[in-house]
């Protein structure tokens, strides 16, 4: 997840942007309003005029003369906040307008990089991963129920492997369409081959046509994240900050897809760190998706307890069976 010096300065020309673009909305706004209540404008020249005064004031100490120029002030502004809500405007049409009133448009709190820094940051990372072109090919549109056997199992109990995939289906629409609403997280597992990754891709796309945050990432490439972020604490390397950036994203987009747990090198280190990803994002009200080829049992035999309970506990668990898609794909 590198970002190279140019796509670092990408970032910060954006933020230019964005504030030209605020100054060009807050200019024409003005120029509406000087046009429509001169008044507004009279009470801007007076600010203006009490302000230099106040300045003056203010290098000779006379603190009592500060006051009034301060009081006169706000008694101005409130006159034009009036005068706006009375000809039909927000009282602060006039005031600075930010995309991120955080920050106020520059990315930055202090020293430290905003949340839309950082969202700014995931996003151009997130843009030149496969999942960009992955989810254009694979959607619901795309989805084929044909792939799962209609036939029951063979000692009589339970759903065929269509009935069960048009229940997983319907559950994972609902989990989409509640998805403003309602916090709720899903386990997607099932043997390799049965559609797992295929059904996060499809949430994905339409939770990103809706202009959600989204991050797709492998189990694999989720533990060489925070392993990076973790162990280079105190670079100077941007790279490597670049990683805590990204790490912390995890813990603020709205959706976090893990695809493939298990695949990993499992460790102290992967239990403990995935321990943190889910708890946070459970106690922030984040949604993530995990899919996984174990099965219930070797998902409690390979992490630990408490992280078991938090999967039970929090999160709906989907079982998809049936032929392996791939080979069917290609054989059939």
């Amino acid at each position: 997840m590198n970002l190279t010096n140019s796509q670092y300065n990408s970032i910060l020309r954006e933020y230019d942007n964005k504030r030209l673009e605020d100054k060009h909305i807050l200019d024409m706004r003005t120029k509406e309003i000087y046009a429509k209540i001169p008044a507004v404008k009279e009470i801007d020249n007076e600010i203006i005029t009490n302000s230099i005064a106040h300045a003056k004031q203010a290098i000779f100490g006379d603190n009592d003369a500060v006051k009034e120029l301060e009081a006169s002030n706000l008694d101005l502004s409130m006159q034009k906040a009036e005068l706006l809500i009375a000809n039909g405007y927000p009282g602060d049409y006039l005031s600075p307008v930010y995309q991120c009133k955080d920050c106020k448009d520059s990315g930055f709190i202090g020293n430290e990089k905003c949340h839309c820094f950082k969202k700014a940051i995931a996003e151009l990372v997130y843009s030149q991963s496969t999942i960009q072109s992955v989810v254009q090919l694979e959607n619901f549109r795309a989805f084929r129920y044909d792939y799962y056997s209609k036939e029951l199992p063979q000692d009589g109990t339970g759903p065929s492997p269509y009935e069960n995939i048009v229940k997983v289906v319907k559950t994972c629409e609902n989990f989409i369409r509640h998805f403003n609403t309602s916090y709720e997280n899903l386990v997607i597992y099932g043997n390799a081959g049965v559609g797992k990754t295929f059904l996060c891709n499809c949430i994905a796309k339409e939770l990103l046509d809706t202009s959600h945050s989204v991050i797709y990432l492998t189990s694999y490439q989720l533990f060489d994240i925070l392993a990076k972020s973790k162990f280079n604490k105190n670079t100077d390397n941007t790279n490597m900050k670049d990683y805590d950036s990204y790490s912390d994203y995890l813990m603020e987009c709205e959706l976090l897809i893990i695809d493939d747990l298990g695949t990993e090198m499992n460790n102290s280190f992967v239990s403990s760190q995935l321990y943190n990803l889910i708890n946070e994002r459970h106690l922030k009200q984040l949604s993530t998706i995990i899919s996984t080829n174990f099965t219930l049992d070797e998902l409690y035999q390979t992490y630990s307890e408490r992280i078991f309970s938090r999967l039970t506990g929090n999160y709906t668990f989907l079982n998809i069976f049936g032929d392996d898609i791939r080979y069917k794909k290609h054989f059939l």
